[in-house]
């Protein structure tokens, strides 16, 4: 199943079980990459089960002063919550002028997506490099698992030969898990407060947009810096048996 039911931990994914002809099983291989929100919300039955399902590196794609335990977090044992390596590799610079005129009012958005990259294209491209170093079993998350997350689940979705369609389907169910939810987000995020008709209106809005990336996602390599050697452990990190 792709659903990961870690306790404590909503919005958390397995990237296999998708179809794609570029695999020889025809979808895209479970146990190598999950998606997830911020890992301070997992409780030490979550670590269990994260554990269990084979996580064995973490990359953080938010800013460092975005880490560490907040009110409301469960608490764990240091040494649980120190039970795997991280790897911080964050995609946004929130201090750079352009960045911030030009994506936090769409940051909830993956309309922000193509910006990132053009303005910073160095940082997600050192977040790409992370996920293929990671050993497998690795775990990419942000705050809500659902926009820095998203971009880096896009692309390596796309990457695969995930039909761009499925891959906003995959969005868009981040979208619904994190809606009304509070994610301590460096930002506002209008989204804490929605409901499922404000969801489903904006699903309807913006699928067409990660669609449109994912079919696009040459170009997106091309700017972010992706050379064919990196692009090809990507799609083998989720399309190639051991």
């Amino acid at each position: 199943m792709r659903h990961l039911d870690w306790d404590g931990y909503p919005n958390a994914r397995d990237l296999g079980g998708l179809p794609t002809p570029d695999s020889p099983t025809g979808a895209t291989i479970h146990g190598r990459v999950a998606r997830g929100p911020r890992r301070e919300r997992l409780t030490e039955a979550g670590w269990r089960d994260a554990h269990d399902w084979g996580l064995a590196t973490v990359v953080d794609l938010r800013c460092p002063d975005e880490v560490g335990v907040r009110d409301g977090d469960p608490d764990v044992p240091p040494a649980t919550r120190a039970s795997v390596p991280v790897v911080l590799a964050p995609t946004e610079d929130q201090d750079d002028p352009e960045f911030r005129a030009v994506c936090f009012p769409i940051l909830d958005s993956p309309e922000y997506w193509r910006h990132n990259w053009r303005i910073l294209p160095d940082l997600v491209l050192g977040a790409l490099r992370a996920v293929a170093d990671a050993p497998t079993g690795v775990l990419v998350h942000c705050s809500a698992g659902r926009d820095r997350t998203g971009m880096i689940s896009a692309l390596l979705l796309a990457n695969a030969g995930v039909a761009p369609a499925i891959v906003a389907e995959d969005h868009a169910a981040s979208v619904r898990a994190m809606a009304g939810t509070a994610i301590h987000a460096p930002t506002h995020d209008r989204q804490a407060s929605w409901g499922p008709e404000q969801v489903e209106a904006w699903i309807a809005t913006t699928g067409p947009v990660v669609a449109e990336v994912a079919a696009d996602v040459d170009g997106a390599f091309a700017t972010i810096g992706v050379d064919d050697v990196l692009r090809d452990r990507l799609r083998a990190l989720l399309t190639r048996p051991c």
